[in-house]
């Protein structure tokens, strides 16, 4: 098996990756996280992952994967927040909105020197959540470390509407695991046998209790 190296300190991604079935290690990099002039958003993810993906520390043959998530609000890249007051006004900001979130990944061989990104985009509808509700999810710390200063996942604030929403959600946890795979299988890594990765939406179910809306195209673009 080639060692595959995940470049990312988050521990969502490291759970995600683990949901398709693959073996790897983890080694976080530290890279500058400023959009250059006129960049556009979703270029800034994809840059931004391969950028990542190069700077690990890998030894000869090892896949490496490299990933970013950016939210963006009216066209604005909205970061993680400064502190508990920043999150906060980053919560009303995007109560009762859609916003867009971008996931961008890069796969690089290192033996072939072969470089593959991918790009997953997702429109985001939030419910219109209290004050109150800000105020409780904040002094939880949960929303310091994340962009947008909001998990999908977390289930005591659930500041999506997910009645609404319509894309992966994977891809805003912050790593699409069917598109990992399908980028992973075009340089001969695959999952496990006997893993759930020959049925990624199922283990992102672990997750999301709904089933995957995008399983089908996802099935015809593998196809």
């Amino acid at each position: 098996m080639r060692p595959v190296i995940l470049a990312s300190a988050s521990p969502r991604r490291h759970e995600l990756l683990a949901l398709g079935g693959i073996d790897f290690r983890v080694s976080p990099v530290s890279v500058p996280e400023i959009a250059q002039p006129g960049e556009a958003p979703a270029e800034f993810a994809r840059r931004l992952s391969q950028v990542k993906a190069r700077a690990a520390p890998a030894a000869p043959g090892a896949v490496v994967i490299g990933a970013d998530t950016i939210v963006v609000l009216a066209g604005e890249i909205i970061g993680k927040p400064a502190g508990p007051d920043h999150a906060a006004l980053l919560l009303r900001q995007l109560r009762g909105r859609p916003h867009l979130v971008f996931t961008a990944i890069t796969v690089l061989d290192t033996a072939s020197g072969a470089e593959l990104s991918d790009l997953v985009e997702a429109r985001v509808p939030m419910r219109a959540y209290s004050d109150a509700e800000i105020a409780a999810y904040v002094a939880t710390g949960d929303p310091l470390d994340k962009a947008g200063a909001y998990a999908i996942q977390y289930p005591g604030f659930q500041p999506v509407d997910l009645a609404r929403f319509e894309d992966c959600f994977a891809n805003v946890m912050g790593l699409p695991v069917c598109r990992v795979l399908r980028l992973l299988a075009q340089v001969g890594v695959t999952p496990r046998p006997g893993a759930n990765g020959s049925r990624p939406p199922a283990g992102c179910a672990a997750f999301d209790a709904a089933a995957c809306p995008i399983v089908a195209q996802l099935t015809q673009q593998a196809g």
